[in-house]
């Protein structure tokens, strides 16, 4: 699957493919509580036996009623003794007791082996999405993830507590009371199937229906929350190019369409109940019938024809929810499946088992005949060969999507090559853990990211155990300490999740002065001052040129007047480097770089 696209419904119908398979690997994941569910089962058990066994017994007692009630109308006075009737009635009482105990007790031990699955699951996939390569993000739209890894936990959580618990007790239910009936009548208990099989007949037909319907209904949640997740983190582009009006219409439509499908599927879902309880209905009707006269004949007691009408109750009310048990069981399961084939998605190739320590590098990078494609069909770079020396700056150059940010990705093994080789210090990238590669790396994206805490915890997210010296020492470097410091608490001051408490240069600085404390070997900065002021780039321009003494840098920039003073200038054009060298040099040859920089400067 790691190809494909990841969606939230990938199916004509939202059912599982693999049914059993899922359903099998589902309660695999149970096995840690095996014992709650032994418990469960004992309890469905005992409850079942007692719910079945409780008319039959009720059937006892209102004879007893009935036949006291006629011999009070004989005599003229009503003897309520204990035995038998004060014991039966007593009898029943507890029955009944026990029976909401039990149900209590299994509901309580479902729901807990459900949020413990639920957890036990969340915890997978935290792991998971930190195994996952970057291309699966770069397919995939953060609300199709969210809806994976929340909307389908929730529905098989739900499920397990509800839905599997009342099918469980269902069966049991139907089974001793069908016995039952045709223990007292097997004509009636005949006309009772017949009129039931009907119903599952009209079931089946709408739940084909309605399958389709969920399926449509779920993929339109699923764009909503893609749109909505979409337009919330450009809502400052839509407002500057004046684009409200256009998205809220396009908001506008996927609410429609989301109406308009839970409208289908909630139709369905509602309109078989009424049917098959109309069918439900009838059939005790005519059952009514036939018992009553058999009643008034002699052939049957009160007391039986009660017990018959509370089995028959009994039997209908699950058959007639059965198409609800029955499509939430599917649609849990397709939700586990869905979160199954997530789980399995390819990972990150595995760190090797024997890596080589490089608790600080040099700083020697070497690309040796370089290739990569995002897939094999399409080939990206072929054949890259560049060597950075200890303390050089190497600048990367080129229009945007020519692939400079690609080649810092494979160095610091965001993607993995598809042949040669990236060495550092001599030894090849993968012959480190990714963790043991990246700690030699500091690094400063375009795109900054910042968490909800205090702007120290921000400032120190790369070196915890960072002292609070160390802290502000990095924000001076970064010319943000004066700024900080302005803030209401200053350094203690938190930061909001988007941190739009915090103009754009002002987060950039932040990340900056991360960097800063981590001190590392090696730099990466992406467009690192493109959005500070000319003065404020000047200030960070003179901290950085201290910082990068003696360390080896990378410097994706699209200004030229940064890189004048590079050790060596990489050109790219369509992934491949088409020129390197220093600025003179690349002026001297007259080609790309000097066509980029006469446009700049002309």
């Amino acid at each position: 699957m790691s190809k494909k696209k990841l969606k939230v419904a990938v199916r004509e119908h939202d059912a599982p493919q693999y049914a059993g398979k899922t359903a099998k690997r589902l309660f695999g994941q149970l096995k840690d509580q095996r014992f709650r569910l032994v418990a469960v089962a004992v309890s469905i058990l005992i409850y079942t036996a007692l719910n079945i066994f409780t008319p039959y017994y009720s059937a006892i007692v209102i004879d007893a009623l009935s036949a006291a009630v006629r011999e009070a109308i004989e005599t003229g006075s009503f003897n309520f003794a204990w035995e038998p009737l004060g014991r039966q009635m007593t009898i029943l009482g507890v029955m009944y007791m026990v029976m909401a105990c039990f149900y209590l007790f299994q509901s309580y031990l479902m729901a807990s082996v459900a949020e413990n699955l639920i957890l036990k699951l969340r915890r997978q996939i935290s792991n998971k999405l930190n195994k996952l390569p970057l291309r699966f993000f770069d397919a995939n739209k953060p609300g199709e993830i969210l809806s994976r890894v929340t909307s389908d936990l929730d529905k098989v959580s739900e499920t397990l507590q509800t839905g599997l618990l009342k099918l469980l007790v269902a069966i049991g239910t139907i089974v001793g009371s069908l016995a039952f009936m045709f223990y007292y009548s097997w004509i009636l208990a005949l006309i009772f199937i017949a009129f039931m099989a009907i119903g599952v007949v009209i079931t089946k037909i709408v739940s084909k229906k309605n399958l389709k319907a969920a399926s449509e209904r779920q993929e339109a949640i699923a764009r909503l929350t893609g749109i909505a997740e979409e337009y919330y983190t450009g809502r400052d582009i839509i407002k500057a190019f004046n684009h409200e009006e256009e998205s809220v219409n396009k908001v506008y439509k996927a609410v429609d369409e989301v109406r308009l499908s839970t409208r289908d599927a909630d139709f369905l879902t509602n309109a078989v109940n009424p049917a098959v309880r109309f069918l439900s209905r009838l059939s005790q009707a005519v059952i009514l019938l036939i018992a009553g006269y058999w009643m008034i004949h002699g052939q049957m007691t009160i007391g039986i024809v009660q017990a018959y009408f509370q089995y028959l109750n009994m039997s209908a009310e699950p058959i007639t929810e059965a198409s609800f048990m029955i499509n939430s069981l599917q649609s849990a399961l397709a939700s586990a499946e869905r979160t199954f084939e997530f789980l399995d998605d390819e990972e990150e190739i595995p760190d090797t088992t024997t890596p080589v320590n490089l608790d600080r590098a040099d700083g020697r990078i070497a690309f040796e005949h370089v290739s990569f494609g995002y897939s094999p069909e399409k080939i990206l770079m072929k054949d890259i060969s560049f060597t950075a020396e200890p303390g050089q700056k190497i600048a990367v150059v080129g229009a945007t999507g020519a692939g400079k940010t690609t080649l810092i990705n494979l160095l610091i093994r965001f993607y993995e090559v598809n042949g040669g080789a990236i060495t550092i210090d001599g030894i090849i990238s993968t012959d480190l853990t990714r963790k043991g590669l990246r700690k030699n790396f500091g690094m400063v994206l375009q795109d900054t990211w910042l968490f909800g805490g205090t702007i120290a915890e921000n400032i120190a997210y790369g070196k915890p155990d960072a002292t609070r010296e160390e802290i502000i020492n990095a924000a001076k470097m970064a010319k943000v300490d004066y700024f900080i410091r302005t803030m209401p608490q200053g350094y203690d001051t938190v930061i909001e999740n988007d941190a739009n408490n915090l103009s754009v240069g002002q987060r950039q600085l932040l990340t900056i002065a991360r960097v800063f404390l981590c001190d590392p070997p090696v730099l990466i900065l992406d467009e690192a001052t493109s959005s500070v002021d000319t003065r404020t780039e000047a200030e960070i321009g003179k901290a950085m040129k201290e910082l990068m003494s003696g360390r080896t840098s990378f410097v994706i920039a699209h200004r030229l007047s940064t890189i004048r003073d590079a050790d060596n200038i990489l050109f790219m054009e369509n992934g491949n480097i088409i020129e390197q060298g220093n600025h003179t040099e690349l002026l001297e040859k007259g080609g790309a770089y000097a066509a980029l920089y006469n446009s700049q400067f002309a």
